[in-house]
This record gives structure tokens, sequence and C-alpha cells, in this order.
């Protein structure tokens, strides 16, 4: 028995030494070599390996650790005062940005002041505005009305030749006498040219400004101007109007072009009213109109219909 357990010691002395040497000729030898190894060799020959290669594999990865923790070390000593200067900027630059900006917030507080007290103001001034326009609007309407009602015994003359006594009283009053056959010559006020220069052309002389002294006077002679249209008198050719304000002059001027194109209509008639209001007549319905472009429009559609 002694002999036998002898026998074994030195036999299982000898197999690591043959597991080494089988796993030397085995990293040294191609791989079809490691086939003739035994089962249990072979996978104390991978466990070997895979202790190494694990041995292996944790050295470098501590190196590379290391290697790293220095690299960051070194990275973090140049940036670190880097970042601290920026810290420090930054925080300048807040404390510069919160100055401004509460000296901001303190302008937009006075400006949105002085706005709401603007805005007051507007308003208020919107209302004296409002107010003051329908003043002048109402003024203006007066003014113009006593000037309308002012010039009422007034004419205008057209075409009598400028000349030395052609505008005297004495002077217009002989002409309207003889243009009209009337038994005594009309009582006038005052007569004289419009505030013109004087017209190098003497075929354009300037309107006479007649006024009467009673209005039944004026409006007779207004009337008869009317039915004769032109009239002829001492070999001129004189026309007689009334002396409307500037104004309504205008707002009557306005209805010439549709009065001209309502002449070419037949069964139209038509009436221009003080101030400037134009009726329009057609087949016994009466239309009128203060806009003359109205007026156009209305017109063109009875040529049409």
């Amino acid at each position: 028995m002694a002999g036998r357990s002898t026998k074994t010691r030195n036999v299982t002395q000898e197999r690591p030494c043959q597991q080494t040497a089988s796993a030397l000729s085995t990293e040294e030898s191609p791989p079809a070599v490691s086939g003739s190894l035994s089962p249990v060799a072979s996978i104390e020959v991978s466990t070997l390996k895979l202790e190494i290669v694990n041995a292996v594999r944790t050295e470098i990865a501590d190196i590379i650790k290391l290697e790293l923790q220095k690299a960051l070390a070194e990275t973090l000593s140049t940036i670190i005062p880097d970042l601290q200067t920026l810290r420090s900027e930054w925080a300048l630059d807040k404390a510069a940005a919160n100055a401004k900006f509460v000296s901001l917030k303190e302008t937009v507080l006075d400006m949105e002041h002085s706005l709401m007290n603007c805005s007051d103001d507007v308003v208020s001034m919107k209302a004296t505005i409002q107010s003051l326009t329908a003043t002048v609007a109402r003024l203006e309407n007066k003014c113009e009305d006593f000037e309308a009602r002012s010039r009422r015994n007034n004419i205008r003359i057209l075409g009598v030749p400028e000349g030395s006594d052609s505008a005297t009283i004495t002077e217009i009053a002989a002409l309207l006498r003889e243009a009209f056959g009337l038994d005594k010559e009309p009582v006038l006020n005052r007569s004289h040219r419009v505030s013109l220069s004087k017209p190098k052309d003497a075929s354009r002389p300037r309107p006479l400004v007649v006024r009467f002294h009673y209005y039944t006077d004026c409006a007779y002679i207004l009337r008869r101007a009317k039915e004769q249209r032109q009239l002829k008198v001492r070999g001129w050719a004189i026309s007689i109007f009334p002396d409307f304000t500037a104004g309504v002059a205008r707002a009557r001027a306005a209805f010439n072009e549709v009065r001209q194109f309502l002449r070419s209509v037949e069964g139209v008639r038509y009436r221009l009213f003080y101030p400037a209001r134009l009726r329009i007549s057609y087949n016994g319905v009466d239309k009128d109109f203060l806009s003359a472009q109205d007026a156009k429009i209305y017109a063109e559609k009875l040529t049409k219909s």
C-alpha cells in the first residue's frame, strides 16, 4: 500500500510539469497539436488563458485609467482657472445687466406714466377738436349764408368792354334800360369790375358786379336775362348771372357736365336750385341730387332705359 501511494504521488507530481509543458507546447505549436491533449488538460489550459487575459485586461484598464486621470487632472488644472475667470466675469456682467434692467424698468415705468398722461390729454384734445371742428363748420356755414345774403341784390355782367366810364352807375343803369326795354333806369347802389388785373386782350373784359337798391329790380333783371339768355346791346353780346359766393359757384359748376349731357336726352327736364341742388324730371318722376357724380350715374341710366 505504501509503495502504491508513493507511486501515485510521483505520478501527481509529474502531471503539473506535463501540463505546463503541454501548455507551452500548445502556445508555441499550431492549434492542431492541442487536439492530442486530454480533455482535462484542455480545460485547464483554457482556464489559464482566461486568467491571463483577464489579468492583462485589468492591468491595461488600470494603466489607461491612470493615464486618463493624469490627463484629466492636467486638463482640469488649466480649465478651472479659466472657468473661475469666466465665472467672475459672468458675475460682473450679471450685476451690470441687473443694474441696466433696473434702470430700464424705471425708464419704462416713467414712460408708461407719461404715456398715460398723454393718452388722457389726447382724449381730451380729441373731444375739444371735435367740438371746435363742429363749431368751425357751423361758423363757416353762417359766414357762407351771410355772404350769400349780402349778395342777393347783386348781379354779374359779362361782355361789357373795358373803358374809363364803362363801370359807372349811370352807364350800367342806362345799359340795363336799353337791354331790357325798361320804362326807367333801375336804382343802383354801386357797380365795379372784379378785382383782377386789367387784361391785355380787350376781347376778354373783366366781369362787372352791380348792386341794386331794390331786390325786386334785381330779381326781375335776372328773370328777363334767363328768358333771353344771350343779350345784344350796343353791338355787344352780354350775359347776366347771379353774384354767387365762391363756394356756391364751385358747387353749381360741378353740375355743368351733367346739365350739358341732359340737354341731349329726350323727355328729360332739369332745374338747378339754390345753392346747388339739381332736380331731374323724367316720365313724371322727380329726383333731386346734391352730388354731381350721382346725378351723372342716374342720367346715364336714363339713356339706357
